[in-house]
């Protein structure tokens, strides 16, 4: 039976490590991408003990590249101090050349902007970023969403004494 797990880390997290929950408040969400990231190795041992906050992140153009700036990773406290990495430093975004344009073009001409929306683990162990590529929402559009939140949280709850 020891044949059915080789090759497989029983510690390997298959799953959501850090998610941006204001983000589809604050936002329009208009399309979501998949990119990898740029770590290091004490970067990815402490995303897999959970340890990074996507809540002031942003992803931005930087010399023709595209990056994700203010990331929270947490530094990994078993390794030296000669290998840890800065917890907020800039990690570029791997995404096809194609789809990099578009994405470029988009935040240029349109005005719009690229919103990290979670950080996780693909079913290979690979650490992936899904972006949005979205419009600001107004105050009003703000106060929709929250009635609209509001309604269905109440229609549950009538429903719920009602069967």
């Amino acid at each position: 039976m020891a044949g059915k797990n080789k090759g497989k880390n029983k510690n390997l997290t298959d799953g959501t490590v850090a998610v941006n929950r204001r983000a589809r408040f604050d936002y329009e969400i208009l399309e979501t991408i998949e990119a990898g990231l740029v770590l290091t190795g004490t970067e990815v041992k402490s995303l897999r003990n959970n340890g990074a906050s996507l809540n002031e992140a942003y992803a931005g153009i930087k010399d023709g590249e595209l990056y994700l700036f203010n990331v929270q990773i947490a530094e990994y406290p078993n390794a030296p101090k000669a290998f840890q990495h800065e917890p907020k430093r800039l990690r570029k975004l791997l995404v096809h050349k194609k789809e990099r344009d578009k994405l470029i073009g988009a935040i240029k001409r349109d005005g719009m902007t690229l919103v990290p929306m979670s950080l996780f683990f693909n079913k290979r162990g690979i650490c992936k970023l899904s972006l949005g590529l979205a419009k600001g929402k107004k105050a009003h559009d703000k106060r929709e969403t929250i009635k609209e939140r509001d309604w269905q949280r109440r229609k549950g709850q009538l429903l719920r004494e009602a069967g």
